[in-house]
């Protein structure tokens, strides 16, 4: 498949392709919808093995993102950035200050952030070349590490699929697995620890496993065995496509609730398989909505944790609402949730585009 037949077959409106031969950049920039607001998404610095690999997986994540901030309630559309390379062998000053030049110039359609391979020192970095990007340090007036905020919205996604199947949002003695410890899976264990749940951990960083095992009591087990830990929910929060045919028909859990991006290497049929197991599937881009809600206050002008917080909080609503709306039309959690994003995108976005004519 081509470019142009990549971008349509998902009705993306803009890719980017940048590239400086002297920092070794090469970087794509895909940029869904803006029909809510400019495209708000992080940069992904990883070794993608093709550049058609590449391109599939900023495709993916830029409509996730649109999905992702209108479900959530915000202003802003869906974009994504790729930086194709080994961040701790090729990323240097000159690498960071070229690719953002790429984004300067969309004008401010599309507004960058951290992800993996990307920090917030980073962005620092990246801010003096552009004013089109967020998630900078609290020290430059940022919202800093996005991390705690996603686990924030995905523990509170938790008791509420915990309400739902067990009428208590306790999640006191509960087990979770949780798939990857990186930023967001060892601040997720932290907080489910907190609330007396146990957990079982898995990653592929053998010392990541241990230092969180050893401060927080978890069982560590192997990345394949994570698929057939008995458990009340598990918890996808490593790379995507996590849940395929194979590892969905081994799932020993009630609940599948994680903060990994496109958890379903193909969304409707690992969402009907779940579903026939009675597993209760809850849709990772209303549940890891934390970090991007909490970074787009920083556009707010001034950034307020407090403010951030309590929109983060609104998560477990907002999976409730997919849930309802599930049960109403006999469909899948997954189905339902894409159905809100694009009611809201085809309901205020027709309001943006009014204006938009206005103004021209």
């Amino acid at each position: 498949m081509g470019v142009f037949e990549a971008i349509a077959s998902d009705t993306h409106e803009e890719v980017l392709y940048g590239y400086d031969p002297v920092s070794g950049l090469k970087t794509i920039i895909a940029i869904h919808s803006t029909a809510l607001g400019p495209a708000l998404g992080g940069t992904r610095f990883f070794p993608y093995e093709t550049e058609a690999e590449a391109l599939r997986d900023a495709l993916r994540l830029a409509k996730g993102m649109s999905f992702k901030s209108a479900a959530a309630g915000l202003d802003l559309g869906g974009g994504k950035a790729v930086i194709i390379g080994d961040p701790s062998v090729i990323k240097t000053e000159r690498l960071l200050r070229a690719y953002a030049r790429v984004v300067d110039s969309l004008g401010g359609r599309y507004i960058t952030a951290e992800d993996v391979g990307a920090s917030a020192e980073d962005m620092i970095t990246i801010a003096t070349e552009t004013r089109w990007v967020t998630g900078l340090p609290d020290t430059n007036g940022g919202s800093g590490d996005p991390s705690p905020a996603t686990a924030r919205g995905v523990i509170g996604a938790m008791r509420a699929v915990a309400e739902r199947l067990w009428g208590s949002g306790d999640l006191a003695d509960r087990t979770v697995a949780v798939q990857g410890v990186g930023k967001v899976g060892s601040s997720l264990v932290e907080r489910l620890t907190k609330a007396g749940a146990k957990t079982v951990i898995s990653d592929v960083n053998g010392a990541a496993l241990h230092e969180i095992s050893s401060e927080f009591g978890s069982v560590i087990v192997g990345t394949d065995e994570i698929f057939d830990v008995d458990c009340d929910i598990f918890a996808p929060c490593a790379m995507g496509g996590a849940i395929n045919e194979e590892t969905a028909g081994r799932l020993r859990c009630q609940a599948v609730v994680g903060s990994a991006n496109n958890q379903l290497e193909n969304g409707m049929a690992q969402a009907d398989q779940m579903a026939a197991r009675d597993i209760l599937y809850a849709p990772d881009f209303i549940v890891n909505a934390g970090g991007i809600i909490n970074i787009a206050d920083e556009l707010r002008g001034s950034y307020d944790w407090r403010r951030a917080a309590q929109a983060v909080d609104q998560i477990p609503k907002n999976l409730r609402k997919v849930f309802d709306k599930a049960d109403e039309r006999g469909i899948t959690p997954h189905v339902a949730a894409i159905e809100v994003a694009e009611e809201r995108i085809a309901d205020i976005g027709s309001i943006n585009l009014k204006r938009r004519g206005h103004q021209s």
